[in-house]
């Protein structure tokens, strides 16, 4: 019996799954081959089966994928002396993300795919918890450190937030001039009016 390399085998399956978020946002889910995946992973598609049996799976693998990153990318920031400059740290990082043209088409693609499919749509709703649980603990570790203002409802305004971000992207997909790394200043002069304390 053929033993297993841990490491040779996550190491295939991130390349499969990089492959298929390429392919994905250029071409989209459902016109995507399992062959086109293949061809951008350099393996064959029998290979491929040993990792995923479906094309369903592997969209759910990058979802779950994402979910991961989100979770890693706030823990990494919590409990921080400067927590507002961590939550504009986040927009600028979402402004990024807007930007790589592979990444906004894979974002819109999967949320497609999430008004098709439960279980995508379940992943993507636990995904978008993840994220405004980061923004909420965040904005309430600024508010205690009197950086923000500490009358809001943080759960309401994470919500906004993660409005806002569905919303960078939405804008990418219907105008083609939409520079999102343009909008950073005028972003946080926002974020600044809504969210800041008061002057009394």
């Amino acid at each position: 019996m053929r033993t297993i390399d841990p490491g040779k085998h996550a190491a295939r399956r991130a390349a499969i799954l990089a492959a298929a978020r390429h392919c994905f946002a250029r071409k989209g889910f459902h016109q995507t081959s399992t062959a086109a995946i293949c061809a951008q992973a350099g393996m064959s598609p029998g290979n491929l089966f040993h990792y995923f049996a479906t094309k369903q799976a592997i969209i759910a693998a990058i979802v779950e994928q994402e979910g991961s990153e989100t979770a890693a990318y706030f823990d990494e920031r919590q409990g921080g002396a400067d927590a507002y400059g961590a939550l504009l740290d986040f927009m600028d990082a979402v402004l990024a993300l807007a930007a790589d043209g592979d990444v906004a088409g894979l974002a819109l693609d999967i949320a497609a795919e999430a008004l098709r499919d439960p279980d995508i749509a379940a992943r993507v709703a636990r995904n978008d918890a993840t994220l405004r649980a980061g923004v909420q603990a965040l904005l309430e570790n600024a508010a205690a450190q009197g950086q923000a203002d500490a009358t809001l409802d943080m759960a309401q305004t994470a919500s906004w937030i993660a409005t806002l971000v569905d919303g960078i992207f939405n804008r990418v997909a219907v105008d083609p001039h939409y520079a999102p790394l343009a909008q950073r200043d005028s972003l946080h002069v926002l974020l600044a009016r809504f969210l800041r304390p008061a002057l009394v």
